[in-house]
Parts: C-alpha cells; structure tokens; sequence
C-alpha cells in the first residue's frame, strides 16, 4: 500500500543548512503529519568536495537522526541524501550507500549553472554501475539556467523527476511541473523543507493544486523500487 511520501527534505538536526535544532525537527514532521504526511525520506545535503568520505558522513547522519529517533509525529523515516553532481561523483567510493534506506532510489542535485555533457554521463553512470533508479531533485529549478533543449536532454535521463510543492506556487513553475507529469510516468514530490516558516513543507498547497491520481504516482515510486 502506497503512502503519502514525501521524497526530499532536510529534516535532520545540524547536519546541513536545513533544521537547526531538534525542536525545529520535531515541528517540522508535526506540520508534515497534520499535512498528511505518512513516510518521509530524509535527505541531507551530500557535497563529495566537503566531506572526508561517504562513511565519515554516514557517520554524522546516523549521529543527527539518532537526536529525533522515536520522538517525530511521523515515524516511518528512511535516510538517504541530496548529492549535488559533480565531475567523478559515480566513481566516489561507497556512493551506492546513498540510496534512500529501502530503496534502489538516489537523489542527484544538478548544478545551478549551464547544462553541460558531463553531467548527463554522471547520472548515467550511477544508475547502470549501481543498478539504482536516479531520482533528479527539483528540476523546475532549472528553468533560469538551461535552454529548452537542454531542458529537454535532461528530461531524457530515464530518471524520476522530483518536484517541489512550492512549484505549484509559481505560474511559470508549475506549468513546468504539468508537462512533467503529463509526458512522464515516473515523477515525485517533496517539499525540499529547511524549516516550518521560510522554507516549510507545503503538502497542504500541494493537495489543493495536484490530483490524487498524480500524488498517487508519486507515492507508487517507493514501492516500484523498494529492496
């Protein structure tokens, strides 16, 4: 049975720009449990020029979950990551073990910055060397940096294409995301949450703008690629 997934979020106290507190944590799964929220993939920035190791940050996220273990309105938490693309990430080792708890599923962050060829082969790379199912954060968000048609090759990578909820807040952004969902079976949403204020879950804007079918499209890719 799907539940009401949401796919990309930084929930985890003190690990990166996201929730700065465990308080901030505990508010923040209350709201997404009011909001309808049943499971929630928390998703922590992964910066391979930043950190040591992957083990060394699986290290300090086990540490940063362990602080909300037990105590969030939402109990169903699997650990993954927001790993930004960058030249050589599919050979970083152990990037496998990024993979949302659970699943073959792993969240790449396309750079904010023009599309170039690399990039594609990254993705590429990661899913055939690890048999895993990309998944491809906000990609409305690049609206600003890629032509159409670079729009377009990235929309070919094969991937599950994630979307925030405050997309559907922006004209231009949301008409975006429609075309996503019409041309594309496999799409998800998050809400990409820091906090309960300037960057907060929006599931509840999410369920007055988007159909149950297409939520349910989105819950579905939990499962379809469940270990």
């Amino acid at each position: 049975m799907s539940l009401l997934t949401e796919y990309h979020c930084h929930i985890l106290p003190g690990i990166d720009d996201g929730s700065d507190s465990v308080k901030t944590s505990l508010q923040m799964a209350e709201t997404m449990k009011k909001q309808g929220v049943q499971r929630i993939c928390a998703t922590p920035h992964f910066y391979a020029h930043r950190e040591k190791s992957v083990t060394e940050y699986l290290k300090k996220r086990q540490a940063a979950f362990e602080q909300i273990q037990g105590q969030t309105a939402v109990t169903d938490i699997h650990l993954g990551a927001e790993i930004a693309i960058e030249h050589g990430i599919s050979e970083l080792p152990d990037i496998e073990k990024l993979a949302i708890q659970g699943t073959r599923i792993i969240l790449l962050e396309l750079p904010y910055r023009p599309y170039e060829k690399w990039m594609s082969e990254e993705i590429y790379n990661i899913a055939a060397e690890f048999k895993l199912k990309v998944m491809l954060a906000h990609v409305h968000r690049y609206l600003p940096y890629y032509s159409k048609e670079e729009l377009e090759t990235v929309l070919h990578c094969n991937a599950i294409y994630q979307i925030n909820n405050e997309a559907f807040a922006s004209w231009k952004e949301k008409r975006f995301a429609k075309k996503v969902m019409a041309e594309h079976t496999h799409f998800a949403f998050g809400s990409d949450a820091h906090n309960t204020s300037s960057r907060k879950p929006n599931w509840d804007l999410l369920q007055k703008k988007v159909k149950g079918p297409d939520i349910a499209v989105s819950d579905s890719m939990f499962e379809k690629y469940s270990i």
